[in-house]
């Protein structure tokens, strides 16, 4: 019997049976039991209060906040952007279940072009890697990389190539390989020439850094020019495998040591990463020449509780930190930052200092983020001069009040006084000053940050009545089909991705869906009369 899809429903049993609803969550978000659930904050928004929750017992996941839920299989599609058959062929393929194919047998919807534009990717990295090591082409490049500290190792693990200064090395490559050029072109792999007629590389004379996506896959790629061309650093092109906002270079490899660390360390470029890894830390990770997104910052979330900033030390690099601060510490990340002086980028340090330095003083000794927004803006002002000091202390001083611990706040006020031989009275009596006026403007205004949320504080409201939205009949009126019809409960569910809008409609759905494929039609009216008697009951415990 099919299950939907094509594939039979004992493949879905044994994929299910296989992947324990809590060993599969708990790869991308770190869960604690509380009672007969296991809680954590969701992967798939931003909370900071954990809403997300397992249920063993039922083998399903469910998110208040977001309504996202369903069993193993429904999370690695929303993790990982993979259809429903997609999703069921991974997970058989780690479980080792045979998937029957030909007739009679499962047909699984594949999307051939992006399989095609995959293996074209797998077989690029392989040619422009081998072309590094074994041709005279490559000869250059590996004499850069050799000098800039990277090991053969490095080069064989990180599968890094060179494309060579010709026009159409890749395309007679593809095109031996049976490949179509336009599918390679709008895949990122190739360019059009301007008269529109032919094919060109995309990248030539390069040395080429494979992406991958966080199952492994080469997805795109990064070339650093080895002459004075420009762009110095040139990515392909977004795709239908690669979206620069929602990758981080290197973390296929970095996984297993953020989950073990519960810490990520956040590189500028790929080189550091590299260079970084070889000294040990392997837990780095770098975005792809953008700035951080909430896509970054939510897959950071989902792995890790501490993120350490370790970008260049000249101005523009620390400038970039003071930007990323704010970004992981909103969504309850800790951080810290690595100080690196006399301008060094991480790879410079290493090379010029070692790597055991690298590892004890610029990871294992990054500062919290107030030490380094104070390092940061003693840099604009000449402390020397009076002016200079009070410009400072006008400056920071609002940084440290913000800071929750009296503890925290006095040491801070300490180092002050005696760098700038102030009054630290004074200090301390003009920061208590600036905390009263921020916490009054928290209660003039309103208040969503709980920082300054306390009982004293809080103003009587009387809350409006509110109008159910629209689309509340018509979803009961959804479910009670779907309920009543597993056909249709399929059709719903491939279309709309039981995406829901009522969190007790999407609980409903989430207790039915596991049971759908039996088609038991007691089953499917006792629930539907169960919701409708929780329904009624809830309507007639909120009248007057």
């Amino acid at each position: 019997m099919s299950a939907g899809q094509g594939i039979p429903e004992n493949v879905i049993d044994s994929v299910l049976e296989q992947h324990d609803i809590v060993d599969t969550v708990g790869k991308y978000v770190h869960l604690t039991k509380q009672g007969k659930y296991m809680k954590g904050l969701c992967p798939f928004h931003s909370e900071k209060t954990p809403s997300f929750t397992v249920t063993p017992e039922r083998q399903i996941f469910y998110c208040y906040g977001c309504g996202k839920g369903g069993n193993a299989i429904k999370f690695r599609m929303e993790i990982e952007g993979l259809s429903f058959p997609e999703a069921v062929k991974v997970m058989a393929e780690e479980s080792h279940i045979a998937m029957p194919e030909g007739q009679g047998g499962v047909v699984i919807p594949s999307n051939p072009e992006r399989d095609r534009l995959l293996q074209a990717y797998e077989w690029t990295a392989k040619f422009y890697h081998f072309l590094l090591k074994n041709t005279e082409h490559g000869k250059a490049a590996m004499e850069y990389l050799r000098s800039r500290g990277f090991s053969d190792k490095m080069i064989d693990l990180f599968q890094i190539g060179y494309a060579p200064d010709r026009w159409d090395t890749l395309v007679q490559f593809l095109t031996k390989r049976s490949f179509d050029l336009g599918e390679m072109e709008k895949g990122g792999l190739l360019s059009v020439r301007s008269d529109g007629e032919d094919y060109l590389d995309r990248f030539r004379d390069r040395v080429m850094f494979p992406i991958y996506d966080r199952n492994g896959r080469v997805i795109a790629f990064a070339g650093r020019v080895l002459g004075d061309a420009q762009p110095k650093y040139l990515n392909s092109p977004e795709s239908k495998l690669f979206n620069k906002s929602r990758i981080l270079y290197n973390l296929h490899q970095a996984k297993p040591a953020i989950r073990k660390l519960r810490q990520i360390v956040l590189f500028e470029g790929y080189g550091d990463v590299i260079s970084a890894w070889e000294a040990g830390v392997q837990n780095g990770v770098a975005t792809m020449g953008t700035s951080l997104t909430e896509s970054h910052t939510g897959l950071m979330k989902t792995m890790a509780d501490e993120v350490v900033i370790c970008y260049d030390g000249d101005r523009a690099g620390q400038a970039a930190a003071m930007k990323v601060i704010p970004l992981l510490e909103g969504i309850g990340l800790r951080v810290k930052v690595s100080v690196l002086n006399e301008g060094l980028d991480p790879d410079e340090f290493i090379h010029k200092y070692g790597q055991e330095r690298f590892v004890r003083q610029i990871i294992d000794g990054a500062v919290s983020t107030t030490k380094f927004k104070l390092i940061y803006l003693k840099k604009n002002h000449i402390l020397l001069e009076e002016e200079g000091k009070i410009a400072y202390t006008k400056e920071v001083l609002p940084i440290i009040a913000m800071l929750q611990s009296s503890t925290e706040r006095e040491v801070y006020l300490r180092e002050l006084s005696a760098e700038l031989q102030l009054s630290f009275e004074s200090l301390k009596q003009d920061c208590n000053e600036i905390r009263q006026s921020m916490q009054k403007n928290m209660q003039d205004g309103d208040n969503n940050d709980k920082r300054w949320n306390t009982g004293r504080h809080k103003k009587g409201r009387v809350a409006a009545p509110t109008l159910l939205p629209a689309y509340h009949t018509g979803e009961r009126r959804l479910l009670a089909i779907m309920l009543q019809d597993t056909e249709a409960a399929r059709y719903v569910q491939e279309r709309l991705d039981d995406a829901f809008n009522i969190d007790d409609h999407q609980r409903l759905l989430l207790i039915y869906m596991p049971i759908m494929h039996k088609a038991n039609p007691r089953t499917s009216a006792g629930l539907c009369h169960l919701f409708m008697m929780t329904v009624w009951r809830r309507h007639l415990a909120q009248s007057p």
